[in-house]
């Protein structure tokens, strides 16, 4: 079995996907697994990565996987993890980049560890610029209960730290259903997936190794484009809720949730220019309908507490969903 297995998808990157593969050289050993997988790529990354691959193989294990339509980050994540062997498991993402030697020094901090999972700092790059992302989570190198990470409601917490690459994942995680993402989410599949992590895992810990460099800006990233797949957001909140409600500890948990679902529409509200004219339509009719689903009561006590601007925003459009001019 090995170690590791390191799942990368690429699509349409061949301008960065370089200093990924320069830094997957820079990180392997003969008992680490990298797992490529291409997501129909049209630009040539295929080609890359197929050189690439016959070049990794003689300092580690090397699968490519080349998909015949294009998934999405999330879905081409899953097909990474239905075929990895590794008694840990991480994730990169294309265009993004590993210091020298970080993913030998993040196994070894989770085995001296034995927790479910291990997150790291990371470091954030647009252009020339460099700024650090840290976990939210004070206690460092001690094991938690990530269930208790969850909360408080009104502050930036572990579940809001959503970056799925800047850690290492037990493989029992993986045979307990953990890991894998919602298929066909566009974007913010990483959302239900940490909730998921936290709710389910019985032990994590933060460890200060920074290693993990995150390039922003990426032209092929969802960030940047305006169409309707940014909308993916109210899909997978909606099953943050509905997963949450379920919970044992809904009680406690949803006012979390359903904080951060409002905070998430406001945001893209205050950020409509972004979007193309019918999107703009689409979000606000959805978001309308996305707070019509929410619990009411726990919905109001979010919005006695929320910033008055974000709060004013929300009322206004709960109104018009209480108009019944929302479509579902």
């Amino acid at each position: 079995m090995p170690k590791l297995s390191l799942i990368v998808p690429f699509h349409n990157v061949r301008q960065y996907a370089p200093d990924t593969l320069r830094s997957l050289r820079a990180n392997a050993r003969p008992d680490f697994e990298f797992i490529l997988v291409d997501d129909h790529s049209q630009d040539g990354t295929l080609a890359l990565l197929e050189r690439a691959a016959e070049d990794l193989a003689d300092v580690a294990r090397v699968r490519l996987l080349p998909r015949g339509t294009n998934g999405g980050v999330a879905t081409a994540r899953n097909t990474g993890l239905d075929v990895a062997g590794g008694e840990y498991v991480a994730f990169l993402d294309a265009g993004d980049w590993l210091a020298p030697g970080h993913l030998p020094r993040l196994v070894a901090a989770a085995e001296g560890l034995g927790c479910d999972f291990v997150r790291t700092d990371q470091v954030q790059v647009t252009g020339r610029a460099r700024s650090l992302r840290r976990v939210p989570v004070g206690l460092r190198g001690e094991v938690l209960d990530p269930r208790e990470s969850i909360l408080p409601a009104d502050r930036t917490t572990s579940v809001d730290y959503v970056s799925v690459w800047a850690g290492v994942y037990h493989r029992r995680l993986l045979e307990r259903g953990l890991l894998h993402f919602t298929e066909g989410l566009h974007t913010a599949e990483d959302r239900p997936w940490t909730w998921k992590l936290h709710r389910e895992a019985e032990s994590f810990a933060v460890v200060d190794l920074l290693g993990v460099f995150y390039r922003r800006g990426v032209a092929s990233s969802l960030t940047r484009i305006g169409d309707d797949r940014q909308l993916d957001f109210i899909r997978a909140f909606d099953q943050i809720v509905e997963e949450t409600a379920a919970d044992r500890d809904a009680a406690r948990l949803l006012p979390k949730a359903v904080r951060t679902y409002c905070a998430i529409i406001a945001h893209h509200l205050a950020d409509e220019d972004k979007f193309e004219p019918a999107v703009v339509r689409r979000l606000r009719a959805m978001s309308a309908a996305a707070l019509r689903r929410l619990p009411q009561d726990v919905l109001d006590d979010v919005l006695e507490t929320m910033d008055l601007r974000r709060a004013a925003r929300l009322r206004r459009l709960r109104r018009r969903a209480g108009t019944g001019k929302a479509a579902a």
